[in-house]
This record gives structure tokens, sequence and C-alpha cells, in this order.
């Protein structure tokens, strides 16, 4: 086996990106030095934001880090392995997180066995913060400020009160 790179790929589909996203984000680069942030689309969803939005709007959010924003289509373990990295990082909020997450890292390592995922806990402000959530919260009247960077609040409440 090669020496890989000691850094992490971190993926989602970041719509929005959450303060919760930036700190799990900032937890990435201590553990290993520099992450790789792939912003993905999912199927099963359709996004507020374009793909391109989203990566530029969380390439706003980590200038001065040492973080590399891309786009990606198909498997994660397959864009991993493609640029040499060999941790997935995720985040894990609560039980229910863990239920979805625990059978993805299984599959992913059945997929390739040379990729770990790593499981970091947010700090607690953010254990209950969700992109889904937020724009329900918003879409209800409630105050979003407090959970999303602010040009993020910006760009949603825009795209919210157009739509």
């Amino acid at each position: 086996m090669t020496e890989l790179e000691p850094r992490a790929l971190y993926a989602g589909t970041f719509d929005p990106m959450t303060l919760g996203h930036l700190d799990l984000i900032r937890r990435g680069v201590k553990l290993f030095g520099s992450l790789l942030v792939a912003v993905a689309e999912n199927s099963s969803k359709v996004p507020l934001f374009s793909r391109d939005e989203r990566v530029d709007m969380i390439r706003n959010e980590v200038q001065g880090l040492p973080v590399e924003v891309v786009c990606f289509d198909g498997l994660v373990v397959d864009e991993a392995r493609a640029r040499g990295i060999s941790t997935l990082l995720r985040g894990v909020r609560t039980f229910t997180d863990f239920e979805y997450e625990y059978p993805m890292a299984m599959t992913n390592r059945r997929l390739n066995e040379d990729i770990e995922s790593v499981f970091v806990m947010p700090n607690e402000i953010y254990a209950y913060v969700s992109s889904r959530l937020i724009k329900e919260v918003y879409a209800g009247g409630g105050e979003i400020q407090q959970f999303l960077p602010p040009a993020v609040h910006k760009a949603l409440k825009e795209r919210l009160t157009s739509n």
C-alpha cells in the first residue's frame, strides 16, 4: 500500500451549509491537517441551492483553512480512492445519525477495505442542527440566524423569500 496524504474527505449535500458543518470542518482540520470537502448530489433530495452555489458558500466560509472544496458524483469511496484519501470524516449528532452512518460505513468498508470512516461529534451547541430542520424552521417563521454563517443566512433568506 502506498503512503497517503494525511487528510480526510468530508462529503455531504450541505444544503445549506450550517455552523455545525463548519464546526466539523474545523475539527477535521485539527485531526487530519487538511480536509477535502466533497459536495454531492443526492438523488433522494431536491436541493434548494445548486451544487455550484453550495461549493461557493463553503469555499467562502473556509478561507484560510487547509480545505479544498470540490463537487463529485457517484460513490464517496470511489472519490476518496481517486484522490488518494483513506479516511472519510462523518459527523454524528444523535443515535439516529449513528444508525444511519454505521451501515453506510460498513458498506463503504466492503466496497474498499482501505478506507476507514471516522465519526466525530459536534460541539454540543450544534448537536441538533441540520440543514433540513433549518429550512423547516424558516418556513414556519422562526429565526435561523444563530445556526448559519452570515453569508449563508443571507442567501437562504433570499432564496426562500423568492420562492
